[in-house]
């Protein structure tokens, strides 16, 4: 059973709404023409719509040929990035610092893709609950949904979501059991010193210098307190200070992200970074205050439903392009939170092009839209399939 052929003759129409996402994307929380877009298409095609779920979430209900009782979700993200494009595109951002660098354009056009088709064959016995989040890139979309009782509201027993991959090779599937994306924190250091001319720094309590002492001392956090066994990662992205080259600044700021695969080994990191900033405070005789927000939760793919995935996704896209071998990414992704709340699979489908996500030259390719089209399709299908009377 190949990529579906009705969604293959409506392939056109997804990449042009796929297109105009990407010319206007909308960063989190702030996603009102995508969601107005998806709202339209899915009450056009039939399916019950439920909107500013989460803020600007939308959910869309379809019912099958019976109603056995279960509900299987299928998720996709709408924001974009807070960043400037780099590419010559046509169809390229229109909206300065904004950019769908991470082609979650297209996880919604491919969750568009699945809906139409489903609303026209209804082959299914049950209801296909599609999800369509806001703010996945580190602003808490998927608890804001789920604060606002997502799941409550619209119960589901199993729910998936994918994500493209310029990394993998093109139409490839990859799904497999266990850990797939790292929990991760985020941190704001600010170190509250003292200022003074630069020429006369014993006057100071210099907080550049102290940021830079600091920061060599939390990567040893990594090397001699993490088990070497566990993965894990501590990575200072952001240094603020001063603003003239003759005056040494009052305060100092280091801001960053930690990651790792289990909740001992990131309550670990945690706790070390609040003790060695204690104390390189109590050195430096300046006041060092420490913010380390969860934003994050390890995103964890049960057994049954990696396996599911990789079944449905060998007659698909073929055997030959589907893996099942663990290959755990750093990177985050908060639809943990929602494996955290229904049991289900986290996938990824590869396409053609070289430049990875989050890179302001990435360039989505459209070939992948009715793959991941069908793949959702037949998830439903499959899960819920329609018995022949007797």
């Amino acid at each position: 059973m190949p990529t579906i052929a009705r969604i293959e003759e409506f392939a056109d129409e997804l990449t042009a709404i796929r297109r105009d996402f990407h010319a206007h994307p909308e960063i989190g929380f702030e996603e009102h023409r995508t969601s107005d877009i998806v709202a339209d298409k899915l009450t056009q095609w039939g399916i019950e719509v439920h909107r500013g779920i989460g803020g600007t979430g939308v959910v869309g209900l379809l019912k099958g040929r019976g109603d056995n009782g279960r509900r299987i979700g299928l998720r996709a993200d709408m924001d974009a990035l807070p960043m400037e494009e780099k590419t010559n595109l046509a169809w390229r951002s229109t909206i300065p610092n904004r950019f769908h660098g991470c082609g979650h354009d297209g996880h919604t056009t491919i969750l568009l893709g699945a809906a139409r088709y489903l609303a026209e064959t209804r082959n299914f016995d049950g209801t296909a609950v599609f999800i369509f989040q806001p703010a996945e890139e580190g602003l808490g979309g998927a608890r804001a949904m789920l604060a606002d009782g997502l799941f409550q509201r619209f119960p589901c027993n199993e729910i998936y979501g994918l994500h493209n991959a310029p990394d993998l090779e093109p139409r490839q599937v990859v799904s497999f059991a266990g850990p797939g994306m790292a929990g991760a924190d985020f941190f704001d250091i600010t170190i509250r010193g003292y200022g003074s001319h630069g020429a006369m720094p014993h006057q100071s309590k210099d907080p550049v210098v102290i940021a830079m002492a600091l920061g060599q001392a939390l990567q040893t956090i990594i090397s001699r307190n993490v088990n070497p066994h566990e993965a894990a990662v501590m990575s200072i992205t952001q240094i603020h200070a001063g603003s003239a080259y003759n005056v040494i600044p009052d305060d100092a700021k280091l801001c960053g992200t930690i990651r790792g695969f289990s909740d001992e080994s990131r309550a670990l990191m945690r706790e070390r970074m609040r003790t060695i900033c204690a104390g390189v405070a109590v050195s430096f005789e300046v006041e060092i205050d420490v913010d380390i927000r969860d934003s994050f939760r390890v995103l964890v793919n049960t057994a049954e439903h990696a396996k599911i995935v990789a079944d449905v996704a060998r007659d698909v896209v073929g055997a030959e392009n589907v893996s099942t071998t663990p290959k755990p990414k750093m990177g985050s992704e908060d639809f943990a939170d929602m494996l955290g709340a229904v049991p289900g699979a986290y996938f990824w489908l590869g396409h053609s092009g070289s430049t990875p996500v989050h890179n302001p030259g990435f360039i989505l390719d459209d070939g992948i839209l009715p793959v991941g089209a069908s793949l959702f399709a037949r998830l439903v299908e499959t899960r819920l399939p329609v018995v022949a009377p007797a």
